[in-house]
């Protein structure tokens, strides 16, 4: 039982703890260096990349916002519900679904968390050139989704074994 656990488990978990400090770090740096006021902003690579905090009550791309504690039950069921879909549904043997799996339970988590201690998420990456400013957390969800998604298109959820009916009337 030990062994299957750690066989299912290991890298999922690992990943998802590991992605949790960082995300936690990250904000916790972010509210050191600029405070907490939304909308302060501080320049890395000129115009093209900056750290610009915001206060997120809504989802992705600041959509529905002020609805915290909606989304704070509604990711945490989500999230609860990829780890039963992860466990009965997805080839977890795998490596790369490990992975995925771990990124966007770590990432979500990381993003409850935010929603239960402030009331929003904190983001504060800024590409100028993209339509939104997110976090680390919110990049493993991106980065995990997408890379399910388009491995579960391409390969398939695992081998499948397929059998043919035996036909007894032609072998007799």
């Amino acid at each position: 039982m030990k062994k299957e656990f750690q066989r299912i488990w290991l890298w999922p978990l690992t990943l998802i703890s590991t992605i949790i400090v960082a995300d936690q770090v990250s904000k916790y740096l972010i509210l050191q260096n600029l405070g907490t006021v939304p909308g302060t902003s501080t320049p890395l690579l000129g115009d093209w990349l900056k750290f610009t905090l915001i206060h997120n009550t809504g989802i992705a791309f600041g959509l529905f916002q002020n609805n915290a504690q909606f989304f704070t039950v509604t990711s945490t069921l989500i999230t609860i519900g990829t780890l039963y879909f992860y466990r009965y549904h997805l080839p977890y043997q795998l490596p790369l679904v490990q992975i995925c799996i771990g990124m966007i339970v770590g990432g979500a988590i990381g993003n409850i968390i935010d929603r239960m201690q402030y009331g929003y998420v904190i983001d504060f990456v800024h590409v100028t050139w993209f339509p939104g400013i997110f976090n680390v957390a919110d990049s493993c969800i991106t980065v995990g989704v997408i890379v399910l998604a388009i491995f579960l298109l391409i390969i398939g959820d695992g081998p499948t074994t397929q059998t043919t009916p035996v036909d007894n009337a032609s072998q007799g």
